[in-house]
């Protein structure tokens, strides 16, 4: 005979798959389509300049960021116009600022222009690429152009769903740990927390593997890689990982404890920590430790390790993590108990409304703190995506509380009756056994499988009995129901919290904008500039003007046009004909343009580069005879 499964009351039964496809939705939108992560340190300062052209080859690059960086063997790479590298050490910081990056260069470059791609990892974990140019003596006709760096689709959509894990695993697990020693433990409590600590494991685990692709932007089969694993795990987000995994082994011992050991010791309410209080002391102490060294590997490796205040900012992140985790984590547990057979008394329910307000009160405060350091601006909190997020972060947390006031209602309506004294379904197995076999204890024994059928059909009835004892009462049903709806706003809290800590700060966002202005070429010029340029070269017909005429007048590609004409004003011919232009403030120059003759008095260069902006000195050279030539000067001002 097989036991008939006890069904689901009817608003959990309702509830679970909208709380499943709330889940998969979420974290498909922290995969294919979400964006990848923006950079978090913005590139303030190249040495030389970006787009600068300088007289003589330098001997290193060295690069400036907002924040600091982390460095790997091909951070730093320079190629020549041809694509060879021409870096000669491995990449470092200067003077061991960590917001600066170096490379030597070979000796004696020839002129050209030469590309810098570079790539690292920001202090907050998330990597960061960019690419410029500058020139030797002059620009040369060809140019590399560096691929950007980005992080593989797949290894993204990996790496965010085990970020997704990881927090909500942490939630669960300090939050499932905590509702049992305080407020009320048991068998689904500890699911919860259990639960917790395989997601937490499994996720950090599978970050550890991915750190490495996700860092260098490769593929997903270069997860085995051992030079990239090793590159990863010596750096601050690799250490923080292999941390959390260091942690979950003690946290494993801890659970243990808490729930085996320990669980059956002196309770009298329900409560892990109701027994001796040398025990209650020493597994507190000892989950506190591991708590808060679960939260410092996010605080010290991600967003609070970088910008302004790392020193306040990681142990305020600490605590902000510590509280959701209190709260979030909490409500699971208590949703657990409420859907669990065994009836929940109203005392340990209060006991967890006071921690949950406390919670409560750490996160505003914290929030405040972290969105003023991360945000700095009103601009910043509605013009960026950090912005966006974060006041929609701000929205569900305000909808999150309006229902948690209701299931405070629902708590303070609830009243403890006596317990009820139903036997355990074991102390009733041989009872019902003996009555189905006449009342004869060696039937029993002669049929053990009917005793075993029989105990399994008592404790399901035993079960549908308490359930439906639970659905009778209005308060519990009424609690059960706005938890319910408290853990749905809070999935989507938390999938929503994960994609804030993978966007870039509005701040850095910021940052960013004014140093690429800084290093931004100066706006493009209203229209082409000209220079008239007289000339008299002392022999016959050696007198003339030349036009030069150079547009659009900007840096980058021009186009020079020279027009001659005698004294009468009509085009005529010369025998040599050279322009050349000279930025005498930065020592760049003369670079010649390469000109062609179009027709009588007429000459040009198409796609002439001016590297920067300022007053350029013009030379003219005009060779009327073999013998009869002469320079002169002028002047036109490139924006």
């Amino acid at each position: 005979m097989r036991t008939p499964a006890t069904p689901r009351p009817p608003a959990v039964r309702r509830a679970l798959p909208l709380l499943g496809t709330l889940l998969a939705a979420l974290l498909c939108a922290l995969g294919p389509g979400a964006a990848p992560a923006s950079a978090h340190a913005a590139l303030t300062s190249t040495d030389p300049a970006e787009g600068s052209v300088v007289p003589t080859a330098p001997a290193r690059v060295t690069l400036g960021f907002s924040e600091g960086v982390l460095l790997g063997a091909d951070s730093v790479r320079v190629l020549d116009p041809r694509g060879a590298r021409v870096d000669a050490s491995r990449p470092a910081h200067v003077d061991g600022k960590a917001a600066t990056a170096a490379v030597d260069l070979r000796p004696a470059l020839a002129d050209g222009t030469y590309t810098v791609a570079w790539q690292a990892v920001s202090a907050d974990s998330h990597p960061v690429a960019g690419a410029f140019t500058f020139s030797v003596g002059a620009p040369s006709r060809t140019t590399v152009t560096a691929a950007a760096h980005t992080v593989d689709p797949v290894v993204d959509v990996l790496y965010g769903a085990g970020r997704y894990g990881a927090y909500a695993g942490f939630v669960l697990l300090v939050g499932g740990c905590v509702f049992a020693g305080l407020c009320r433990s048991g068998r689904p409590v500890q699911r919860v927390a259990v639960t917790g600590w395989v997601a937490l494991f499994v996720s950090t685990a599978a970050l550890t593997l991915l750190r490495g692709a996700y860092a260098s932007g490769r593929g997903p089969g270069s997860v085995l890689d051992l030079s990239l694993l090793g590159d990863a795990l010596s750096t601050k987000p690799g250490a923080a990982l292999l941390s959390r995994l260091l942690l979950l082994s003690a946290a494993a011992v801890f659970l243990a404890v808490l729930f085996g050991t320990y669980a059956g010791e002196g309770r009298t309410d329900g409560r892990a920590f109701g027994g001796r209080r040398e025990t209650a002391y020493g597994l507190a102490a000892g989950g506190a430790f591991v708590a808060v060294g679960l939260a410092a590997t996010w605080a010290l490796a991600e967003h609070a390790s970088a910008g302004v205040q790392p020193w306040l900012a990681m142990p305020v992140d600490i605590l902000h993590l510590l509280g959701v985790a209190v709260w979030l984590g909490g409500l699971a547990a208590l949703l657990a108990v409420l859907r669990g057979s065994e009836p929940v008394r109203g005392a340990a329910v209060r006991r967890f409304s006071r921690l949950a307000f406390g919670s409560v009160c750490v996160l505003v405060t914290s929030g405040l703190y972290q969105s003023w350091r991360q945000v700095g601006s009103w601009d910043a909190l509605t013009g960026t995506d950090y912005g966006r997020l974060l006041l929609v972060k701000a929205g569900l947390v305000g909808v999150l509380v309006a229902v948690a006031a209701v299931s405070r209602r629902w708590t303070g309506r609830l009243t403890d009756g006596p317990e009820p004294r139903g036997a355990r379904p074991r102390a009733t197995a041989g009872k019902n056994s003996r009555a189905a076999s006449g009342g004869s204890a060696p039937a029993r024994a002669e049929d053990p499988e009917r005793a075993a059928q029989l105990a399994r059909q008592q404790a399901a009835f035993a079960k549908a009995k308490a359930r439906r004892q639970r659905e009778a009462d209005p308060e519990r049903a009424g609690l059960r129901r706005s938890v319910l709806a408290e853990t749905a706003v809070a999935v989507v809290l938390l999938a929503v919290t994960t994609v804030l800590t993978g966007t870039q700060p509005g701040r850095a966002v910021t940052e960013q904008a004014a140093a690429a202005g800084s290093r931004a070429p100066a706006p493009a010029a209203t229209g082409p500039a000209e220079a008239r340029v007289p000339y008299d070269t002392g022999g016959a017909n050696g007198r003339g003007t030349a036009l030069v005429r150079v547009d659009p007048a900007r840096t980058g590609g021009n186009t020079v046009d020279v027009t001659v004409t005698g004294p009468d004003g009509q085009p005529v011919d010369v025998a040599q004909l050279d322009v050349a232009f000279t930025q005498k403030q930065k020592g760049v120059g003369p670079l010649r343009a390469p000109l062609g003759r179009l027709g009588t008095g007429h000459w040009r260069a198409d796609g002439f580069q001016l590297p920067m902006a300022g007053d350029w000195q013009l030379t003219l050279t005009v060779r009327t005879s073999d013998i009869d030539q002469i320079t002169e000067l002028g002047n036109v001002k490139i924006n």
